[in-house]
C-alpha cells in the first residue's frame, strides 16, 4: 500500500505557524518522494513516525510518557507499521499500545510537525524521524504505561514545562495554548 500520496495531499494542506514548523513541512514534503518513506530502514535522511498529544476529557491536561529510551516525558508515538492505513491510526494504535487509552476523539489530523534527530544504538545509524503529531482527546481519564513507557501520566498544561521533556513538547504545548481545545 502506498501511503506517501495521502500524505503528501495532508500535508499540502497543513500550514506551518512558524519557521522551524516550516522547514519540518518542506522536509516532509521531500521525503514523500522516497521509495519507502515509512521504511524503519530509510536511514537517510530518515522515516515518517507518528505520535499524539492527548488531552484530558476536561482538555486541561496532556497525557505524557516517561519514554523508556529517551528518558523523558514525551507524547505517546512511533514508527508507521506495514498495516496501519495511515499516520492517524498509526498514532492512534501507538497510544493505545503505550497508554491502553483506545476511546479517544481526533480533533485535529495533523497538529504539529517535527523533525528530529534519533542517535545511533543497537546496530542501527543516526536517522531523523519525520514526526506527524495529531491531536485527541481522551473520553476517559483511565490509562496503564505499556510498551515504550516506563511510566505515563496526565499533567496540567500549564505545568508541562516544570517535567522534564524537550522543546518540541513545549512548542506543541504553546501551540496549544493558542488554540481552542472545545
Amino acid at each position: 500500500m502506498d501511503r506517501a500520496p495521502a500524505v503528501r495531499a495532508l500535508l499540502a494542506r497543513y500550514r506551518p505557524v512558524d519557521a522551524l514548523e516550516a522547514a519540518h513541512h518542506a522536509a516532509m514534503l521531500a521525503l514523500c518522494d522516497a521509495a519507502d518513506p515509512f521504511a524503519r530502514d530509510l536511514w537517510a535522511p530518515g522515516h515518517f513516525t507518528a505520535s499524539a498529544f492527548v488531552l484530558s476529557p476536561d482538555g486541561g491536561s496532556l497525557l505524557l510518557i516517561f519514554h523508556e529510551k529517551f528518558r523523558r516525558w514525551l507524547q505517546p508515538g512511533g514508527h508507521v507499521e506495514p498495516d496501519d492505513v495511515d499516520l492517524g491510526a498509526a498514532a492512534c494504535r501507538e497510544v493505545a499500545e503505550e497508554t491502553g487509552l483506545t476511546d479517544v476523539d481526533v480533533l485535529d489530523r495533523v497538529f504539529d510537525l517535527d523533525v528530529h534527530e534519533i542517535p545511533a544504538r543497537k546496530g542501527d545509524p543516526a536517522h531523523k524521524h519525520f514526526d506527524v503529531r495529531v491531536l485527541l482527546r481522551a473520553r476517559s481519564n483511565a490509562f496503564a504505561a505499556g510498551s515504550d513507557a516506563l511510566a505515563a501520566r496526565w499533567v496540567a498544561i500549564e505545568a508541562v514545562p516544570s517535567v522534564e521533556t524537550d522543546e518540541s513538547v513545549l512548542r506543541a504545548v504553546r501551540k496549544l495554548a493558542t488554540t481552542s481545545r472545545g
